[in-house]
């Protein structure tokens, strides 16, 4: 354990020395692209391969929930990535299924849906990235 301790701090020293300012310039750099967007796209557009991109979305969605569950069970040090990995996703599915329902109905159900499952999900799945570790440190100790 404190040679993975070890290793994983001289990964943070050398991971710092780039990961920050390429990822800031990342994402100043895709501002001008999101301001040229908010005024060049059409308000509403008809998808082609609609279902398909639903289905494909739901399915690596569903794939991340049992690989979660999977990586628990086996007490998986990639448990980190793939929680943060599914958390991303059901926000990125509550955030599209909002802003695509219809008024009414569809809209409800988007917001139920949202608020009950997909954003509480998330914040758990957050919660399992980063806590997992030491989850599974006092717990082994308790195993022990």
């Amino acid at each position: 354990m404190a040679e993975r301790i070890e290793s994983e701090s001289t990964m943070g020293v050398f991971a710092s020395r780039w990961v920050a300012p390429v990822f800031v310039g990342l994402g100043v750099l895709l501002l001008p692209w999101v301001i040229w967007l908010t005024y060049s796209l059409p308000t509403s557009e008809q998808a082609r391969h609609w279902r398909l991109a639903w289905v494909g979305f739901d399915s690596a969605l569903a794939v991340l929930l049992i690989l979660v569950g999977v990586a628990a069970v086996k007490r998986s040090f990639w448990i980190e990535g793939v929680a943060a990995a599914t958390a991303t996703l059901l926000l990125t599915d509550a955030w599209f299924d909002l802003l695509t329902a219809k008024p009414g109905r569809e809209l409800t159900i988007a917001g139920i849906s949202a608020g009950v499952c997909e954003l509480p999900l998330a914040l758990a799945c957050f919660w399992i990235a980063r806590s997992a570790e030491r989850f599974f440190v006092r717990t082994d100790t308790l195993r022990g």
